[in-house]
């Protein structure tokens, strides 16, 4: 699944124009390193978000097949900071 897809179907960010946004623009990373929006996430990924006054890591406990429901969406990640 596509970055932008995955952080807009966990929530972690609200639509996937913005997450497209936040990629493009640098401020998030996979394992570390920068990642566009069609980045292929995988299991155990650790994905950091730097929002404009906190910076959250989430590491990927599952990657989904497609829409997932709320109540689901936060089982597919965990905070880690």
């Amino acid at each position: 699944m596509r970055l932008d897809k995955f952080l807009k179907v966990s929530r972690l960010i609200k639509r996937r124009t913005v997450a497209n946004e936040v990629s493009e623009m640098g401020r998030v990373l996979i394992n570390g390193n920068s990642a566009k929006p069609a980045k292929q996430i995988k299991e155990n990924d650790i994905i950091t978000i730097e929002y404009a006054n906190r910076t959250v890591q989430a590491k990927v406990l599952k990657v989904p097949n497609g829409n997932v429901s709320i109540q689901e969406s936060s089982t597919l990640y965990e905070i880690i900071e």
